[in-house]
Parts: C-alpha cells; structure tokens; sequence
C-alpha cells in the first residue's frame, strides 16, 4: 500500500517536471474553449455581414473584414495560447495530501512484525 501512495508521490512529481519542460503550455480548458468559442462567433457574423449584396454598404465593406481580422488573427490565437496563472504551491499541495493519506492509512492499519 505503502509503495502505492510512494508511486502516486512519484507520479506526480514527473508530471510536474514535464510540464515545466515545455515552453508552449497547450493546457486547453474550459475557459480557452469559451474563447475559441467567440472567436468563431465573431467570424461566423463577419461572414453574415459580408454575404449583404449591397456594394457601397457600411457593414459588407468595412465591418465584415474587422470582425474577420479580430477573429481569425487575434481572438482564436488568444483562445489557444491562454493560460491561468500557475499556481507551484498546489502541486506540493497535492503531494503533502497523498502523504498525510499514507500516513492515516499506515497508522490506521495494524501491521504486526516479528
């Protein structure tokens, strides 16, 4: 059990390490899908307003492309690229918790030896 819990230690240790490694952290999340999201809504009304037929009209000439520039060239790579704040002291959080577990978990078993 013990060896378990020295694992789960482990484990999260090495994930911590690998994801320090790396400099583009692609952590999608929901708050990165809410932005993509709206990014796509901003295209999808650019396009609305250009299919307009009218050729001298204010939202076909000049807001359309706004809204597809905004879209495609700042908003959706925001939405890919954004990350929380990382927080290091959660991840040694998590491991003094795995440990206090390991701990109730020993004391509370009785192991008996010769």
């Amino acid at each position: 059990m013990a060896k378990i819990k020295q694992q789960n230690i482990q484990s999260l240790k090495s994930r911590k390490h690998r994801k320090d490694q790396s400099h583009l952290h692609f952590a999608m999340t929901s708050k990165n899908y809410i932005i993509i999201g709206l990014g796509i809504a901003i295209i999808i009304l650019g396009y609305f307003f250009m299919s307009e037929n009218s050729v001298d009209g204010f939202l076909p000439t000049t807001v359309a492309p706004v809204l597809l520039i905004i879209g495609y060239c700042i908003i959706v790579p925001v939405g890919i690229l954004y990350k929380d704040k990382y927080n290091p002291d959660a991840s040694t959080e998590e491991i003094k918790e795995v440990k206090s577990e390991v701990k109730t978990k020993v004391s509370s078993t009785n192991i008996q030896t010769k």
